[in-house]
C-alpha cells in the first residue's frame, strides 16, 4: 500500500486542483462525506445527545463542517466549536462555515484559554467528538488554548475521531507535537501518511481508516516518490507457487558464516531461519570448535568445517577456502554468533567487501563494518545489512536513541550510505533501498523481544535471496512472513515465552496462507 508524507500530500492535491481542475469544494466535500459514513457504521451508539465538531482554522476545519452539515441534515445533534474567529475563514472552509450558519447550528468561538472553561460541559456531555483542528501540515508544537482543548478532548469520556490526522501529531514522523488527541479512529484522506504508521503515532491514531475523496489515478501516479507499507496484496506478488518438477538444486545453495565457541545456537537458527523459508540447500561455514555440536543439531543443513583462532572464532587464514567454497552459491549470511576477535573481524570485512554473491549482513558482522561504510557500498553486487537500534547508531555514530527518535530517516541514511538494502529491525520495522524508497513493515509484536529473533531473520532473508529473490524483494518478504510467524503464535500461546525457533517453525504455515501450493 502506498504510503505519503505531508509535502507529498500536498503536492497531490495541488496537481488534482489545479491540474485536473478539481474544486477543492469538491475535495472537502468528499472529505467530509466520507467521513461522515464512517461516523454512521462505526459510532452509531454514540451520537446522541450529540455530536461534538472542534474546528481549526484550516481546511481541516472545513472538512468538520462538511461533517456537521450531513449529521444534521440526517437528523443527528451537532455542536460546534471554532477556535478562531469566524471572519479568520477563508475559501472552502469558509463557504461551508456559512452553511452552518445559514443553517442556524449551534456554532460557538473559544478564542482563549477562559474560553475553554467556559465550554467545557461541551465536551463532557459529548456523545462523540470530531478532532477536525490540525490536518497533516502541522509543523509547530500546540501550545495555548490548541494544546489545552487537545487535553480536554484526551480527559472527555466521549470516543474520537480524527479528520484525516489525530491533531498534534507529525505526519511524517509520528512524532507528538507537544500534545496530541489519542483518537479511537483517524480517518485519513485518499493515502495513509507515514507518521500514523509508525511509534509513537500508532499509539494515537487507533483504527486507520482511509476516505476515498476521489483523487484522480493521475494525480497519484504522477510522483514515482513513494514509500509503503508493507501489505498481504503486495507480499503475495512475491510468493509463487512451485513447478512441479523443482527440485534441490533449482530452489538454490545458500551458504552460511556464522557461530563461534559458546555461540553456536545463532549458527543454528540462521540456519533453521533459511530451511523454513524454502531455501534448496544450506551449508553452514563452520569453525571446529562447533563441529559436534553443529553435526547434532543441524539435520537438513551441511556443514563446511574450517579452522578456528585459539579463542574459538573463525581464522582469517581460511579466507580463501572460503571465497572458493561460496564462488558458485547463491548467497552468504555472515554475522549471528561468529565473534569480534580481530580475525573475525577482519574476515567479516573481507567477505562483506569482496564476495561477489549476494550477502545478507547481520550482528557481528554489522559491528565489524563499524563506520567504514564504504566496506559495503563497495561491494561488487548487492548487500542487505539487518542492524538493530544499537548497530545502527554504531554504523552512523550516534547513539539508539537518535535511532529510534527518527527510524524512517536512519534506515535511509544507511541504505544510501553503504548503496544497500537495509533493515533495521524493531517495531514496525523499516525497509530501505539506496534510493530512499521505504517500506513499513506492519507484522510482528513485543513477543518478538528476545534472543534469536534476528538471526532466524538473517536466514529467512537469505533464504528467499538464494531461491532468487532481489534482495529488496527478499528483505519485505522476510520480516513481513517473520513478524506473521510471531503473531500467529502470540495469538496462540500469548505475547510472553514463544522462541525464535518457534517462529522458524511457523513459517510454512504463514507461507501456507499467503500461496496456494
Amino acid at each position: 500500500m502506498r504510503i505519503v508524507s505531508a509535502n507529498l500530500m500536498q503536492q497531490m492535491d495541488k496537481t488534482t486542483i489545479e491540474g485536473f481542475k478539481i474544486p477543492g469544494t469538491i475535495l472537502m466535500e468528499n472529505a467530509g462525506r466520507g467521513v461522515y459514513e464512517i461516523i454512521i457504521k462505526e459510532f452509531k451508539d454514540n451520537l446522541s445527545p450529540y455530536v461534538l465538531i472542534v474546528a481549526g482554522p484550516g481546511n481541516n476545519g472545513g472538512d468538520g463542517f462538511v461533517i456537521a452539515r450531513h449529521l444534521h441534515v440526517n437528523g443527528i445533534k451537532t455542536k460546534t466549536i471554532l477556535l478562531s474567529p469566524k471572519e479568520n475563514f477563508k475559501g472552502d472552509a469558509k463557504i461551508n462555515l456559512d452553511i452552518l450558519l445559514n443553517l442556524g447550528l449551534d456554532v460557538k468561538e473559544i478564542l482563549s484559554e477562559e474560553d475553554i472553561n467556559k465550554h467545557k460541559t461541551d465536551l463532557v456531555h459529548a456523545g462523540l467528538i470530531v478532532d477536525a483542528i490540525f490536518g497533516t501540515g502541522l509543523k509547530r508544537e500546540l501550545e495555548g488554548r490548541f494544546a489545552l482543548i487537545v487535553d480536554e478532548i484526551n480527559r472527555a469520556k466521549a470516543p474520537v475521531i480524527a479528520v484525516d490526522i489525530p491533531s498534534g501529531l507529525s505526519a511524517d514522523t509520528g512524532k507528538v507535537l507537544g500534545t496530541c488527541v489519542r483518537a479511537d479512529i483517524t480517518a485519513t484522506m485518499a493515502l495513509p501518511k507515514i507518521g500514523q504508521l509508525i511509534y509513537p503515532g500508532l499509539d494515537y491514531v487507533g483504527k486507520l481508516k482511509v476516505v476515498d475523496i476521489s483523487m484522480p489515478k493521475e494525480a497519484i501516479d504522477k510522483f514515482d516518490a513513494f514509500s509503503f507499507l508493507l501489505d498481504e496484496s503486495y507480499i503475495k506478488t512475491l510468493i509463487s507457487k512451485r513447478e512441479p518438477e523443482a527440485h534441490k538444486g533449482s530452489t538454490g545453495h545458500l551458504a552460511i558464516l556464522a557461530g563461534s565457541k559458546g555461540k553456536a545456537g545463532a549458527a543454528e537458527l540462521v540456519c533453521r531461519g533459511a530451511l523454513r523459508s524454502g531455501a534448496g540447500l544450506v551449508t553452514l561455514i563452520s569453525c571446529s570448535s562447533i563441529w559436534p555440536i553443529m553435526m547434532e543439531k543441524l539435520k537438513e543443513a551441511m556443514t563446511f568445517g574450517i579452522d578456528a583462532t585459539d579463542d574459538g572464532e573463525v581464522s582469517e587464514k581460511e579466507l580463501p577456502k572460503i571465497f572458493k567454497f561460496i564462488k558458485d552459491k547463491k548467497c552468504l549470511a555472515i554475522g549471528p554468533g561468529m565473534g569480534l576477535s580481530e580475525s573475525a573481524r577482519n574476515v567479516a570485512r573481507t567477505l562483506c567487501k569482496e564476495a561477489k554473491i549476494p550477502v545478507v549482513i547481520d550482528a557481528d558482522a554489522i559491528t565489524a563494518i563499524g563506520q567504514d561504510l564504504d566496506i559495503v557500498k563497495k561491494a561488487p553486487v548487492p548487500r542487505v545489512l539487518t542492524p538493530h537500534p544499537g548497530e545502527a547508531a554504531r554504523l552512523l555514530g550516534c547513539t539508539s536513541k537518535d535511532i529510534q527518535q527518527n527510524r524512517i530517516e536512519a534506515a535511509k541514511e544507511i541504505a544510501f550510505k553503504t548503496d544497500s538494502i537495509v533493515v533495521l529491525k524493531g517495531a514496525r520495522t523499516i525497509v530501505s533501498a539506496p534510493s530512499k524508497t521505504f517500506a513499513i513493515n506492519p507484522t510482528g509484536n513485543p513477543g518478538m523481544a528476545t534472543g534469536g529473533m534476528g538471526d532466524i531473520l538473517t536466514g529467512i532473508i537469505a533464504g528467499f535471496v538464494t531461491q532468487g529473490l532481489s534482495c529488496w524483494q527478499a528483505a519485505c518478504l522476510g520480516v513481513y512472513i517473520h513478524g506473521k510467524a510471531g503473531d500467529i503464535l502470540s495469538s496462540s500461546k500469548g505475547q510472553v515465552g514463544y522462541l525464535a525457533s518457534e517462529v522458524a517453525d511457523e513459517l510454512p504455515k504463514v507461507l501456507r496462507l499467503l500461496v496456494s501450493f
